[in-house]
């Protein structure tokens, strides 16, 4: 199969001169974050990109029509697919590519500076490559048609270049903001199963090694996303869930606090009435004899 890394009809392409690239690094408003390498391909049949040593700079690619891959040193090769915008960090071997049967449009760019990295680091921490909603793409490609016509026509104006190094800075938290919507949902659905368990288990004890088969997550990650979206852990949340429907059946039966205690997974009363007290901020007894209504 043949491969190429340029020469694509309509292709557009700018390179930083390095003498440019020296003035960028040095300027205190462009040093956290300046574009070396930026350009489009469009339907790039047959394009092909290895980097066995990886790339002096960050690369980000966006897709906006067909359909790629990328392939990162000891990772199996992501698909990447419209309306995805993936990412390689720094001195990562790598390669990428146009799918044979339906060959990609993608706009890309390479960064440098302590921001670009700082920016890599926020998006390792959402799934990969990032899917964008269409308004978040219509912006995007705003944008980066705004950096590019910068670099091209006003590649000496120190002002100009401060704009581009806001604008590609604009961008990336375009994608940022929204792979952390993307992921708020996913992670709400997670935490909606594991409530969903807990509740049908209120008699039982479950432990966080349950929890994290039944929603199919990593302990740690469990926890993580159970304290960003209820403020507490899974267990305690677990906890609280059983004080909550043990200060029902005080409020809605005669049964025993130690019967109430067994009703809700506790075989010893004292440990109940102690647990209660903590968590409700009054004793059992105290608790059933306030003024209701």
């Amino acid at each position: 199969m043949e491969k190429k890394a340029t020469g694509f009809a309509s292709e557009k392409l700018y390179v930083l001169p390095s003498y440019l690239e020296d003035e960028r690094k040095s300027h205190p408003l462009t040093s956290d974050a300046y574009i070396t390498d930026i350009g489009s391909f469009p339907a790039a049949r047959y394009h092909y990109r290895e980097r066995p040593q990886g790339c002096d700079s960050h690369i980000f690619i966006y897709c906006a029509s067909g359909q790629g891959w990328v392939q990162t040193e000891g990772n199996a090769a992501e698909k990447v697919a419209a309306g995805s915008f993936a990412f390689i960090p720094m001195g990562t071997p790598h390669a990428y590519g146009a799918d044979e049967a339906d060959p990609w449009t993608i706009y890309w760019f390479h960064l440098k500076g302590d921001g670009a990295r700082h920016f890599v680091e926020l998006l390792k921490s959402y799934p990969s490559p990032i899917s964008l909603p269409a308004p978040d793409e219509r912006k995007l490609l705003e944008l980066f048609h705004e950096c590019y016509e910068l670099l091209v026509s006003r590649a000496y104006s120190a002002v100009h270049q401060a704009q581009v190094s806001q604008c590609v800075r604009y961008l990336l938290c375009l994608v940022a903001s929204a792979a952390s919507r993307r992921e708020d949902v996913r992670s709400q659905g997670h935490v909606d199963r594991a409530i969903r368990y807990m509740n049908d288990r209120l008699e039982e004890f479950l432990t966080l090694d349950e929890l994290s088969r039944q929603v199919r997550l990593s302990k740690a990650h469990l926890i993580a996303i159970f304290k960003r979206e209820t403020g507490c852990a899974p267990i305690d949340y677990y906890l609280r869930l059983k004080m909550q429907r043990a200060g029902q059946y005080l409020d809605l039966t005669d049964n025993t606090i130690k019967e109430v205690g067994a009703a809700v997974g506790f075989k010893d009363p004292y440990y109940f009435s102690r647990l209660f007290k903590r968590i409700i901020g009054q004793a059992p007894s105290e608790y059933r004899n306030r003024l209701k209504g």
